[in-house]
């Protein structure tokens, strides 16, 4: 249900989420905004966005806590994508590459951004939340898709893209 191309209960398209969790509100240039914090093992295409995209329609009552539940099941279900402006990789985690080529063998390097965390933080602030926040003011895409997309979606099942329908001849 969070990505095209795949029937819900595929293997492949089967995912774990670790964290998923809404930091703070807080304001910059007029604009409420929070940091969602997403961390998984992979992630599908379109996951991310559609996961952001069901819980802003909940939260914001256009949708019910079993519109969550049904999208868990073998139904797929009509959830929104949420704008991508914002979305972003902030880290990689290589906790199985470490253990296996940095502790056990010992001949590669650990990889392991923690030392250079505070300048990455500063990067981040001066490049690319500055040029989102810069963005989204400008351009709206959050308040469009509230306004115009967002009660498009009926959450409720619909065809999957990969399946045939029962056409008769």
């Amino acid at each position: 249900n969070y990505t095209s191309g795949k029937l819900p209960m595929e293997p492949a398209s089967r995912r774990f989420i670790q964290v998923f969790e809404a930091g703070e509100p807080f304001e910059r240039e007029g604009v409420e905004w929070s940091v969602i914090r997403v961390r998984g093992q992979s992630f599908m295409l379109h996951q991310i966005r559609k996961m952001v995209g069901l819980m802003i329609a909940i939260v914001r009552g256009d949708t019910s806590m079993q519109a969550l539940e049904d999208s868990w099941g073998k139904d797929r279900i009509d959830i929104p994508m949420a704008p991508g402006l914002g979305l972003m990789l902030d880290m990689i985690h290589y906790e199985r590459y470490n253990k296996r080529y940095w502790e056990e063998d010992g001949m590669h390097d650990n990889l392991d951004w923690a030392e250079h965390h505070e300048q990455v933080e500063k990067f981040k602030e001066k490049f690319i939340f500055s040029d989102i926040i810069k963005t989204e003011v400008e351009d709206m895409s959050m308040m469009k898709w509230l306004r115009e997309v967002l009660p498009m979606h009926t959450f409720m099942p619909r065809s999957f893209e990969n399946q045939k329908e029962n056409i008769p001849e």
